[in-house]
C-alpha cells in the first residue's frame, strides 16, 4: 500500500470578489464536478483519508487557467466552472476550478505558492 496523501484544491477568482454564499455554491460546483471526472483509485483513496480540500484564490482569470494548464500537464483531474450568471456575476463568468483529488506532491508542484482563501 503506498504512504501516498491526496488532496483537492479549488481555486477561486479574487477579482470577482464573491459573496461568501456564492463563493460556496461556486467551490461546491468545481469540487463535485472535478470529483466526477477523477481516478476511481485515486477517488478511494482521498475518500479513505478524509476527502482533504483545501480552497484558495487567484489573482483572475489568466491566473486561473494557468494553474489549471500545469495540472492538465502533469494529467491531473480539473476543473473550470463557468456560472449561468442568474444572481451576481454576468452570465459565462469563469468563477473558480479544481485540480484534484490528486497526489498532494503534485498539486503542491502547482498551488503551493498559493494563499488559503478566508
Amino acid at each position: 500500500m503506498s504512504d501516498e496523501k491526496y488532496k483537492q484544491i479549488v481555486m477561486v477568482r479574487e477579482d470577482l470578489k464573491l459573496p461568501k454564499g456564492k463563493m460556496a455554491a461556486q467551490v461546491a460546483h468545481a469540487s463535485v464536478d472535478a470529483v466526477l471526472k477523477a481516478d476511481k483509485s485515486v477517488l478511494s483513496s482521498w475518500r479513505n483519508e478524509g476527502m482533504m480540500k483545501i480552497v484558495v484564490k487567484v489573482k483572475d482569470q489568466a491566473d486561473l487557467y494557468k494553474h489549471i494548464q500545469q495540472a492538465k500537464d502533469l494529467g491531473l483531474t480539473t476543473s473550470v466552472i463557468t456560472d449561468a450568471g442568474r444572481t451576481v456575476v454576468a452570465p459565462g463568468t469563469v468563477t473558480c476550478g479544481a485540480i484534484g483529488p490528486a497526489s498532494v506532491t503534485d498539486i503542491d508542484k502547482i498551488t503551493g505558492e498559493l494563499s488559503i482563501q478566508n
